[in-house]
């Protein structure tokens, strides 16, 4: 057990979207982890779910998981808990796929936090599945990876400000830090921006070629950035319609093949050049490798608070294999699946 004496930076809300695509079970697979408290100067939060969840006070928290992606999940679930001043005014919002089986999802979570306040919400994969083109990696092409653009209708309305995170990262920083930083000037996200990437990759000769499309980032300064972490202005997302701005920029792309990345390309389309940057430290990204060959990458330079896997390679795919790189050594301590023959309860 731990008792975190960090000061309180900001009351914590922690809001975890799981998507499930398989019947994989899951149940009975991972330890029980650590609880965590608060510090003492922590503020008192309500404790019915209804005050929690709308507590503007607290930090949301989005992020991703399926079948496939729960082990990343439950590792990033523990190191925000571990990592943050407030643990314990965490409420998770786990969002699953309408085919999924959410009572086996929620069994999963509460074994192994059992002390976690959260709430299942249900996506359907249909509405997003007649937008989605093929792109280079076929993981990029399931329909949960889209459902960040959602989350202004999934979530309460009473919801005004989230931190979506990928699931295949680990913080070792407090969140809150991350979720307190102002978006000036009416901006609905904030990032790190990676200024120095070729931004033109990330879109095909025919979006270059045509004038009316490559006008889009006229005057806008549009840099690269990672989604798998922002923080996002739900009030302002759902005043600005952005859910259908993403919309038509897929919808074009299923008529022209303007991108080849995924869910990427439509948020560069809307918010490259107009979001709040964020210090690099907060998506340390690309551990995973590139999306053909997974090579092990180190951390760009600088100071980490986040290390995010993104790529192809997975941390635990390459540990259980055997092959890990250097830096899976941060993510295994946060892996709470149990060891082959394990007869723990």
């Amino acid at each position: 057990m731990k008792t975190s004496t960090q000061p309180p930076l900001f009351s914590l809300l922690l809001i975890v979207i799981i998507f499930s695509h398989g019947t994989t079970s899951i149940s009975q697979q991972f330890r029980e982890a650590p609880q965590f408290y608060n510090a003492p100067t922590c503020p008192k939060m309500a404790e019915e779910k209804e005050q929690l969840i709308c507590s503007s006070d607290a930090v949301h928290v989005a992020m991703t998981l399926d079948a496939a992606y729960i082990r990343g999940s439950m590792a990033a679930i523990l190191s925000t808990l571990q990592h943050t001043s407030c643990p314990q005014n965490v409420f998770f919002h786990f969002v699953a796929s309408a085919s999924a089986n959410a009572s086996l999802l929620r069994s999963t979570i509460s074994a192994s936090f059992p002390y976690l306040n959260f709430q299942v919400y249900h996506f359907r994969d249909s509405a997003v599945a007649g937008l989605i083109s093929t792109s280079i990696r076929s993981a990029l092409d399931c329909p949960l990876n889209y459902a960040r653009s959602y989350l202004a209708d999934l979530l309460p309305p009473c919801v005004r400000r989230v931190v979506y995170l990928d699931s295949d990262l680990v913080l070792v920083d407090d969140i809150s830090k991350l979720a307190a930083i102002p978006l000036s000037g009416g901006r609905v996200l904030a990032a790190p921006e990676y200024c120095n990437a070729n931004f033109t990759s990330y879109f095909t000769p025919t979006f270059w070629s045509s004038p009316s499309l490559s006008l889009t980032f006229a005057n806008r300064k549009a840099c690269y950035f990672n989604t798998g972490v922002m923080v996002i202005d739900l009030e302002r997302w759902r005043g600005g319609g952005y859910t259908v701005r993403i919309e038509e920029w897929m919808e074009l792309q299923k008529r022209m093949r303007i991108y080849e990345l995924g869910s990427l390309p439509p948020f560069l389309l809307v918010f490259g050049g107009e979001i709040e940057a964020v210090d690099h430290r907060w998506n340390q990204h690309g551990l995973g490798g590139d999306n053909f060959r997974g090579l092990c990458r180190d951390l760009h330079p600088g100071p980490v608070s986040l290390l995010h896997w993104s790529g192809k390679g997975k941390p635990w795919a390459r540990l259980d294999a055997g092959r890990p790189c250097p830096l899976d050594a941060l993510w295994a301590p946060y892996d709470l699946l149990k060891p082959p023959y394990s007869f723990d309860s």
